[in-house]
């Protein structure tokens, strides 16, 4: 059958992957999320136990009817393709198929007269028969699959169904033959499983040791240029519009298509996705790049095991596509079938969608070790770019930082809608302009951005400013105007990452994002929470606690201050974790040592953050337990 994205060309390449990496072993579980026309899971039915699973039912029956022991259909009690085969459905027309695919009632040229009374016949028969108990489940969905391979052999279009060719194809006006559905293996080796279901929600319900994904590519929607096998598939008789009698397509439209989600719906599906091994196909044409991919993968590899294979691959072209390549003069451009292959990690790590300053990616590993378990509410208290609280574990996470714009920056990327927020991202860039060092260009939304009342200012401009700014730095005037100049830097594919990365992460968590003293929780917080403070350095000056950015500064009264704090918090018999620095270049936080001396606090250093920046500086963790 053809199919977009059928992968029979590269089978061998995928079968030499999965032998590379040790793992072509008989009796695993492989997951094919992606099923199609389940050319994979036939291909690797003598090896392994197949989970199939697709949102088309079309893709449901055609997986189940190849990934089955062929019937003997006992209960019926005579051969159903000889049945079919010489069957008279000349009088035949009350069907569906027959009213709406074929040309003397509708005037449309899917199929002859002939074949779609066939179709409807056969299709009807097999619901009959189902209902009468002569076939099993089973039963039924082999001769489901049957009959679209079937069809298939005789439908007037050009390969997908979302129009009819305007004159007749020879070879759709012959009859229809029934014919079994092809299969590459005629007998599988395990109890294969069959799932009818949206890939995301799937992916949270199933787990075993192989993990198969072949979304679609580009934006063409598989519902509509497979409406005609999903209908006859289904038998549901639907509302039909349009010249090509196409169905509803309601829930099933896939954001997968889509270029505003098909990020975060690849991160959602990776990050929830419990097998060891995953392998990934795509396209050098489809809508992710090659860099967000590899983003994203790596986030979740154990280390040094991501791999990618590039494939010549001569791939489908619609009569739109072969017009565009002529317009630009790529008719010759050599196309690439990409192959990605990663361990999944256990645990992968998150990380702030802002390069803030004093951000604590590097320690992370060091701060989750030693941070206990069994939290109720994990407090952020000096949240900051917010990479500690997106890698919390506790049953409710709160992020707090004194400035507002910074906390408000980080609710919107993590509460809004990430198409919403990519959309706005990139079309704001388009109005502008924007791009490396183009000062006037970033003038003018800098510009824009200030003149409006804080309350009134979108934080995804503020996002700009920051990603487009120098050395990413974020920095406002005693007005509370950002100031920072014009830099050599943008928004990238890696940022882009980060960002659905932090939206996905944050809604899980449900982070609550405030922005008020850290004092101000005080009363709220209990010996079964933890309050982990990463306040700035009293020995080192950063451009958001230098005082004179219209927001307090950090000197040794306040530290003091904060260290009082921490007294009460052990007081009361709550857990705290305080990142901070003792030594830089020299200079030595008296106040800090006297205070970790004088309670006996247990300090915790890290060797990896000993020198940062080409200075000696010492920083150490504090924890009271």
């Amino acid at each position: 059958m053809r199919y977009l994205g059928n992968k029979t060309k590269i089978m061998p390449q995928i079968e030499k992957l999965l032998d590379e990496k040790n793992i072509l072993i008989n009796g695993l579980e492989f997951c094919d999320a992606f099923s199609g026309t389940a050319t994979v899971g036939d291909y690797f039915q003598n090896v392994f136990r197949i989970i199939s699973n697709d949102s088309l039912c079309a893709s449901y029956y055609i997986s189940r009817g190849k990934l089955i022991n062929i019937p003997t259909f006992e209960t019926l009690g005579f051969d159903p393709f000889d049945y079919f085969n010489n069957v008279d459905t000349n009088s035949y027309v009350q069907g569906f198929c027959y009213n709406n695919f074929a040309p003397t009632v509708s005037e449309r040229m899917y199929f002859s007269d002939e074949n779609a009374k066939l179709i409807d016949f056969i299709r009807d028969t097999i619901d009959n028969w189902s209902n009468d108990g002569l076939i099993n489940d089973d039963e039924k969905s082999y001769l489901i699959a049957s009959l679209l391979e079937s069809l298939s052999k005789v439908s007037n279009v050009a390969g997908v169904y979302s129009a009819f060719l305007r004159k007749w194809d020879p070879r759709a006006i012959k009859r229809m033959f029934f014919i079994p559905v092809e299969r590459t293996n005629g007998k599988s080796q395990y109890n294969n499983e069959f799932h009818l279901n949206d890939v995301n929600d799937f992916i949270n319900n199933v787990h075993g040791d192989i993990l198969y994904l072949d979304p679609p590519y580009t934006p063409t929607q598989y519902i509509s240029q497979y409406h005609v096998l999903e209908t006859i598939a289904k038998n549901d008789h639907p509302v039909t519009h349009g010249v090509g009698a196409h169905r509803d397509n309601g829930n099933q439209i896939s954001r997968w298509c889509k270029k505003e989600y098909v990020g975060s719906e690849f991160e959602k599906l990776i990050a929830n996705a419990q097998f060891r091994h995953i392998v990934f196909s795509y396209s050098d044409a489809g809508i992710m790049s090659k860099e967000f991919i590899e983003k994203v993968l790596k986030r979740y590899a154990v280390e040094g095991t991501y791999t990618f294979k590039q494939i010549n691959f001569v791939k489908y072209k619609s009569t739109r596509a072969v017009n565009k390549e002529i317009a630009d003069n790529t008719q010759k451009k050599t196309h690439y079938e990409w192959l990605f292959y990663i361990e999944k990690k256990q645990t992968p790590l998150y990380i702030s969608p802002l390069n803030y300053i004093g951000g604590k990616f590097e320690v992370l590993p060091l701060l989750k070790d030693y941070m206990p378990h069994n939290i109720d509410v994990f407090y952020d208290l000096f949240g900051g770019g917010g990479t500690v609280s997106v890698n919390a574990e506790a049953q409710r996470v709160i992020y707090n930082d004194i400035n507002p714009f910074v906390s408000s920056l980080l609710h919107k990327i993590a509460t809004e809608d990430i198409g919403k927020t990519i959309k706005y991202i990139k079309r704001t860039i388009k109005k502008y302009s924007l791009s490396k060092a183009n000062k006037e260009a970033y003038v003018a939304l800098r510009t824009d951005y200030n003149s409006k009342e804080p309350s009134q200012r979108n934080p995804l401009d503020l996002y700009l400013l920051i990603c487009f700014g120098f050395e990413h730095q974020i920095r406002f005037n005693s007005s509370h105007e950002f100031n920072n100049p014009c830099g050599n830097s943008g928004f990238n594919q890696e940022m882009c990452e980060k960002l659905i990365a932090f939206n996905m992460r944050a809604k899980q968590l449900g982070i609550e994002f405030n922005s008020q003293s850290y004092e101000g929780y005080e009363n709220d917080i209990t010996p079964r929470d933890f309050v982990y403070c990463d306040p700035p350095y009293l020995i080192s000056c950063g451009a958001y606690n230098d005082g004179k950015r219209g927001f307090n500064g950090w000197n040794e009264e306040q530290e003091q201050q904060l260290l009082r704090f921490l007294e009460r918090m052990n007081d009361r018999g709550i857990r705290f974790m305080l990142s901070n620095m003792v030594d830089r270049n020299g200079i030595e936080n008296h106040p800090l040592n006297e205070w970790i001396e004088r309670n006996h606090f247990r300090v915790i250093e890290n060797a990896n953050v000993t020198k940062r920046n080409r200075q000696n500086r010492k920083e150490i963790i504090i924890i009271n337990y």
